[in-house]
């Protein structure tokens, strides 16, 4: 067993070579660059299994079909894999895989979240969405509750809209704050700036994604087919979880969503949401909260592009007061991540 050095030409040349020849052919950045570590198997100086981790979440797990032993090689690469992150203190793991990959999963300790006809969510550890579930506060199943899912990269005015129309036909509203650290905003910034700009909404409880609110940053395409599938394949992985387990076990009746106008893969989301969660859920569907100055749409895009340009003035309009202070307050620190290769594209 030895550790691969991925941005070393020969390693990287025989480690994709290797996964190739058993159907697996993604290797773009946005794939490899998150990778913290990968392993390699050899057998008489032959890659015959590897895995990679980034972060909590094990990806390009792949064991030598021609091998009589492939069932121990695949023990042997997780039980690495879980070794090393032990290692850092990560005890909370999870995998995307092909649905017919849940089984030798399951036999090394991984359980099924969900599951669609092109992937499956499993995860193994000290923590389970059962016990995610059990730390977040609960309301009478009588009572009529609404969720919304946001990134809030910044919380614009147009997030407290979409809440404020939420909680006019709620009793109580969940925001589930996406919980990746690969926007512009930390969560904890995020989650900071949702609280703050909904803290006068006493019906609004602001609470963790935690790791399942499956996000497009961490949600592998390797093993898909074709790039596109990623954004249907990783919503409706998303949808799945929510349905199955988040709002059946918090009595959630009505998902809301902002509509929208601009980006694809939002309505590609939408569309899927729409899709998948009715009847047990239904979806609200929002227009978007539009600036009375031009009649364009409130966007945290346009937020992150003021920032980088340093045109703070435009900023003042499109967000609450809170929200515009921390941005005044934390500048400097917001520009420089964005000058240090922070990308503040998408949505």
């Amino acid at each position: 067993m030895r550790n691969l050095n991925l941005k070393d030409p020969d390693q990287f040349e025989q480690w994709s070579a290797f996964l190739k020849s058993l159907g697996i052919g993604n290797f773009s950045s946005v794939e490899t660059d998150p990778l913290d570590g990968t392993i390699g198997l050899f057998e008489n100086n032959q890659l015959i299994a590897t895995g990679s981790y980034a972060g909590n979440i094990l990806k390009y797990i792949a064991v030598c079909n021609k091998s009589s032993n492939n069932g121990a090689l695949f023990n042997r690469v997780i039980s690495e894999l879980l070794n090393i992150l032990a290692q850092k203190d990560i005890f909370h793991v999870l995998v995307f895989t092909k649905p017919k990959y849940c089984k030798s999963f399951e036999q090394v300790g991984f359980s099924l979240i969900v599951k669609s006809d092109d992937a499956a969510f499993l995860e193994t550890g000290d923590q389970s969405i059962t016990s995610y579930l059990a730390d977040l506060p609960k309301f009478k199943d009588t009572e009529k509750i609404g969720a919304i899912v946001m990134n809030a990269n910044p919380f614009t005015n147009g997030h407290r809209y979409l809440i404020e129309q939420a909680a006019k036909n709620s009793d109580h509203v969940y925001v589930f704050v996406v919980s990746t650290d690969k926007s512009l905003f930390t969560t904890k910034e995020r989650t900071e700036m949702i609280k703050a700009g909904t803290k006068d909404l006493d019906n609004v409880v602001v609470v963790p994604g935690g790791d399942y609110l499956v996000s497009y940053a961490t949600f592998p395409a390797y093993f898909l087919s074709y790039e596109n599938d990623k954004i249907v394949y990783q919503t409706t992985i998303d949808a799945l979880v929510f349905k199955q387990w988040i709002a059946k076990q918090l009595s959630i009746s009505t998902r809301y969503l902002g509509t929208e106008p601009e980006s694809r893969t939002t309505k590609i989301y939408n569309e899927v949401l729409e899709e998948i969660l009715p009847p047990d859920v239904q979806v609200n569907v929002i227009p978007r909260l539009c600036d009375d100055n031009n009649g364009e749409i409130v966007s945290a895009r346009t937020v992150r592009l003021a920032i980088a340009n340093d045109e703070i003035a435009k900023i003042k309009a499109l967000v609450p007061p809170t929200t515009y202070d921390f941005i005044i307050k934390n500048k400097q620190v917001l520009q420089d991540r964005i000058k240090k290769g922070m990308k503040i594209s998408g949505n």
